[in-house]
């Protein structure tokens, strides 16, 4: 399995949730598979996904669903440290561990050596953390996490590259952040 089947399984179990999803090639994958008002698609900030999401989770009663990647969290480790202390009950923070940075070239991460990204994430005080190494245990892990108070951190193992085909967002940043505010505010 590769991101694209990853995020296509976890977007099977969303509804009304928020979801803020990680720069570049996951952006384009999950516009492809689900386009919703719904989504934030990011277009810079590499690393910022959690906290954008953990600000969200913080400001608003709504479910908040995070795709960040491997490579990307790691630039960012002090956003778990923070997710821990504040505990959202509200956030799911799906990093989809391709050992790989994915929007760059598919230059090899942290994850492929020594980093243990679930490690960090316990360490920093998430209690709720679960590493999938199988497309078909998706579907059954996100269903539980949507249905518990969090936060919680979901990580999915999988292989780096991306389908053929997958091309830019074709809705500009200002028109895809005040879709999105709309939906927030309701």
């Amino acid at each position: 399995m590769r991101r694209f089947e990853a995020t296509k399984k976890v977007m099977e179990t969303i509804g009304d949730e928020l979801v803020v999803c990680n720069i570049g090639h996951p952006s384009q994958e999950l516009f492809q598979i689900r386009d919703r008002p719904e989504n934030f698609y990011m277009l810079g900030s590499m690393g910022l996904a959690s906290s954008i999401g953990l600000g969200l989770a913080m400001s608003q009663p709504r479910k908040v669903v995070v795709f960040d990647g491997d490579g990307s969290v790691t630039m960012n480790l002090g956003t778990f440290a923070t997710i821990g202390r504040v505990a959202p009950a509200n956030l799911v923070l799906v990093v989809i561990d391709n050992e790989a940075y994915g929007s760059t070239g598919f230059q090899t991460s942290f994850t492929a050596g020594k980093l243990d990204l679930a490690g960090v994430a316990r360490a920093a005080g998430i209690e709720s953390v679960t590493v999938v190494d199988a497309e078909d245990e998706i579907v059954p892990t996100m269903r539980r996490v949507l249905g518990e108070h969090g936060p919680h951190v979901v990580l999915v193992k999988c292989a780096a590259g991306m389908p053929d085909g997958v091309g830019v967002i074709p809705i500009d940043g200002l028109a895809i952040r005040d879709r999105f505010m709309a939906t927030v505010r309701g």
